[in-house]
């Protein structure tokens, strides 16, 4: 099964606020993820460490389509996790942790979560 990391909105995505997520990395995946696919929810992408990567949940895709990021709505932003960013705030916070700019397209991926209830830890494979 696919995976996707949310090292930066797990708190958000585990109480049900995050609902969307925008990936810079997703350029061909959107070709190939449909609604209704399965991806398993991690806290991290580093399967190098020890420990591995703690499953966090299984994400459903509903929606998936390539936009660019300065399209972003002031709905979307509440529904990525950030309530009380604007636009703009959300927008240089995602180019500057991902080195990409407001122009750039995105992968935006509306989702519905179902949490994991057990501790589960993925390592290398």
């Amino acid at each position: 099964m696919r995976r996707m990391s949310f090292r930066m909105t797990e708190a958000q995505l585990l109480d049900g606020s995050k609902t969307v997520t925008r990936r810079t990395g997703w350029k061909r995946s959107w070709e190939h993820v449909k609604p209704g696919d399965r991806i398993r929810a991690i806290d991290k992408h580093d399967f190098r460490r020890k420990g591995g990567s703690r499953v966090l949940g299984i994400i459903t895709v509903i929606s998936i389509r390539r936009e660019r990021l300065d399209l972003v709505t002031p709905e979307d932003v509440v529904r990525e996790g950030y309530p009380t960013y604007t636009t703009d705030a959300f927008i240089e916070m995602f180019c500057g942790e991902f080195d990409c700019a407001a122009g750039d397209l995105v992968t935006r991926i509306e989702f519905t979560f179902e949490p994991e209830t057990r501790q589960l830890t993925l390592e290398l494979e």
